[in-house]
């Protein structure tokens, strides 16, 4: 079943942020959409194979701040 969230994400300075971003969800089968001035990403995914704490940590595992 695809679940929707949306993850709060600090230190993203760039728009090359957004291509890392999305470029990384995406190689992991998770749809996601920065939302650059509001600071947040909109996901996307498959609840059978991920958890919104496997994405969040995906996202640190580049560096960004995520909120819990």
């Amino acid at each position: 079943m695809m679940q929707d969230a949306n993850v709060k994400v600090n230190g993203m300075s760039c728009r090359s942020c957004i291509r890392k971003i999305e470029g990384t969800l995406n190689s992991i089968g998770v749809e996601g959409k920065v939302h650059f001035d509001e600071g947040t990403v909109e996901v996307k995914y498959d609840e059978s194979k991920f958890t919104l704490g496997d994405i969040k940590d995906v996202i640190r595992s580049k560096g960004y701040e995520v909120a819990n």
